[in-house]
């Protein structure tokens, strides 16, 4: 999208992101996604992420975002437990290693960082 726009974050179609298997620590969570925006160096991306009940393992990027349903316990390796659920703003540094326990299908917007590309 190069205009601004609106988008009803609670009802919009995501797409299929399938998790590698070893990011699977417990359960079955499958995890969708759609990116609204990309700067045109790839160093920013903002969208919609969700994952149902389960446990993974992820390496992040520097990223903010906003829960707007569900709830998850994100355990940072060597940092804090992060319990978010909707209506909370969590920030993740870049290198971050954390462990998401998905309680109720987690449904957040988020802004990444990525550098330049």
């Amino acid at each position: 999208m190069n205009h601004s726009f609106v988008v009803h974050v609670p009802d919009a179609e995501l797409e299929p992101e399938p998790l590698s298997p070893d990011q699977i620590v417990s359960g079955s969570p499958e995890v969708t996604g759609k990116v609204l925006w990309e700067s045109p160096d790839g160093g920013q991306v903002r969208g919609i992420w969700q994952m149902t009940p389960g446990v993974v393992t992820d390496t992040e990027a520097d990223e903010l975002f906003v829960v707007v349903s569900g709830s998850a316990t994100i355990e940072v390796a060597g940092g804090p437990t992060l319990r978010v659920g909707p209506g909370d703003l969590a920030v993740l540094k870049e290198g971050d290693r954390t462990t998401w326990t998905v309680h109720e299908t987690l449904r957040k917007v988020y802004s990444i960082n990525l550098g330049q590309a």
